[in-house]
């Protein structure tokens, strides 16, 4: 049995807020957390190389990532949004700008947007094009747009199995598989709500595979300015991380 948390990150299901809400009860569950420092590291080291004011992160979570920004970088302007209500609230409990809001619903615009933890797999092509144009539109001139994406062994190697986990209170199972373009997860949860009693809840939650090729050709006004290998689970980078800059 493999345990896979490469691509538990980030917004699940676009169109649902009851899988949002399943993924924000069990995050915690699913060792992001112990590995998103790993990660933050390449955004970090890229940030301390240009001067900026106001930074978005879509998908924003709990607001970890934003926290480590504001204690490194104090930006004036720094916000999140994130389609996950639970996400929203506990964000906002950590005093932070946080939003529930689509990113092409936002009236501002940015000198650095970032999408972290595999956010962008979670689009499909067609919800990828408007999204990253979405971007565009709300990166200032010269700004920046930092991601970083599943590769293709992340995909094949770390995330298909199986993955079972619990605690005191719940107990989790993932079943994931991956057709060569999609992977498909089926999140089965067990909350105890008494002393002989559980509640059951499930959902589908589904990410798409993407190479950086084709995102810098559905951002035709940003430029490619950095690609780099993450390993964070195998033998292998079973991440990109990508760095746009605005009309270069």
């Amino acid at each position: 049995m493999k345990r896979s948390t490469a691509s538990y990150r980030v917004v699940p299901d676009l169109t649902s807020d009851s899988a949002l809400d399943l993924y924000a009860k069990v995050e915690d569950l699913l060792g992001v957390k112990e590995a998103a420092p790993d990660l933050y590291t390449y955004y970090f080291n890229f940030l301390e190389t240009v001067d900026f004011n106001s930074l978005l992160d879509i998908g924003c979570g709990s607001g970890d990532f934003l926290l480590q920004v504001r204690e490194k970088f104090a930006p004036r302007g720094l916000a999140g949004i994130d389609l996950s209500p639970l996400m929203v609230e506990q964000g906002r409990k950590k005093g932070l700008d946080v939003q529930h809001v689509n990113l092409c619903d936002l009236d501002r615009s940015f000198e650095v947007i970032t999408a972290v933890f595999d956010m962008l797999n979670y689009l499909s092509r067609r919800e990828l094009i408007k999204f990253l144009h979405c971007v565009e539109d709300r990166v200032k001139e010269g700004g920046y747009f930092l991601c970083d994406i599943n590769t293709l062994y992340g995909f094949e190697e770390v995330a298909v199995g199986s993955f079972i986990v619990d605690d005191d209170n719940r107990f989790l199972t993932i079943d994931s598989d991956f057709d060569g373009d999609t992977y498909e997860s089926e999140f089965t949860l067990f909350e105890k709500r008494g002393e002989e009693c559980f509640g059951k809840s499930s959902g589908i939650i589904r990410q798409y595979y993407h190479t950086a090729d084709e995102i810098d050709r559905l951002l035709p006004g940003m430029s490619l300015l950095n690609e780099e290998g993450v390993t964070l689970y195998g033998d292998e980078a079973d991440k990109h991380f990508l760095v746009f800059q605005k009309g270069l």
